[in-house]
């Protein structure tokens, strides 16, 4: 007689774990189940778009609006890479950019260092470099947003592979824009 009270009480408690009545809890959805992915657009370009001229080289080489959103939780702030991995010489490094605000909502053209801290481009210059490839068919620009979790802690000026260590160990997204960019 034990065994079938013991047998019985058993299949209770699987019917009421298994079974669909309203007074179970209801089941946990990840926070992350209903926010809007991590993404980063250009009013001036779509993804696979031609950058416009004024974004580059010949034109008046000031950085592109950008703006990102879906930043995920516990971002303390952004980092930012532009290359070009179509460049002769092997990928270039047009831009390099840290400290970046999650809660801003983006970057307005022309992005000076106001609240952003700017690393060392392929050229040595610590600022943003329009792309510039030589004669022949289009490059591709990509534009890489990283969130992080803590601050980054590099001196200005630092390369993009120094950004890229600082942040391999707190990095919690990226999300990238290509662009592309010819000249005849």
């Amino acid at each position: 007689m034990r065994r079938v009270g013991v047998g019985l009480a058993v299949l209770l408690m699987l019917a009421a774990a298994c079974g669909d009545d309203e007074t179970s809890a209801p089941s946990e959805q990840s926070a992350d189940s209903d926010a809007a992915p991590f993404s980063v657009t250009s009013s001036a370009f779509g993804d696979g778009d031609t950058i416009p001229q004024q974004f580059t080289c010949d034109g008046a080489n000031v950085s592109p609006p950008l703006e990102w959103s879906g930043v995920p939780d516990g971002a303390r702030e952004l980092a930012l890479t532009v290359v070009d991995p179509d460049a002769p010489g092997g990928t270039f490094v047009h831009w390099v950019a840290w400290g970046l605000d999650p809660a801003t909502g983006g970057l307005s053209e022309g992005a000076g260092p106001d609240g952003l801290v700017q690393g060392a481009n392929g050229a040595g210059e610590v600022a943003y470099a329009g792309p510039c490839p030589p004669d022949g068919p289009p490059h591709r620009y990509v534009f890489t947003v990283y969130a992080v979790s803590g601050p980054v802690t590099l001196a200005a000026g630092a390369d993009e592979p120094a950004l890229l260590a600082a942040i391999a160990g707190i990095e919690l997204a990226e999300t990238q824009l290509t662009g592309t960019y010819g000249r005849a």
